[in-house]
């Protein structure tokens, strides 16, 4: 039987994991991947607090779900827009290393 416990410790570890992608690699697909991670660890804690949060036997608030749809919404939009700039700082530099990227002018 699946309980809040058992989301919300999936959604620190994904979190945890995301972090880790985020601060430690060099790589920026690498970083990138990190925060789509870190995202999809907060929807599984609002479907999780979304799912637990019932009035009725049989009712459920759909307010976790739709900011899930909102936040998957949002990293789409984040990873078209970041993958846009890191091909463009591709073709410009020849490198996707993010301490190789570090002055902003063309």
């Amino acid at each position: 039987m699946l309980t809040l416990n058992h989301f919300l410790v999936l959604g620190a570890i994904l979190f945890c994991i995301g972090l880790y992608g985020a601060i430690a690699k060099r790589n920026a697909i690498a970083v990138l991947m990190g925060i789509e991670i870190m995202l999809n660890a907060v929807n599984v804690t609002m479907i999780g607090f979304s799912y637990f949060n019932t009035v009725k036997p049989y009712a459920t608030h759909l307010t976790g779900q739709i900011f899930a749809i909102f936040i998957i919404t949002v990293a789409a939009a984040e990873a078209s827009v970041a993958l846009a700039m890191i091909i463009s700082i591709y073709r410009k530099r020849s490198t996707v290393d993010v301490t190789a990227i570090d002055e902003l002018k063309g």
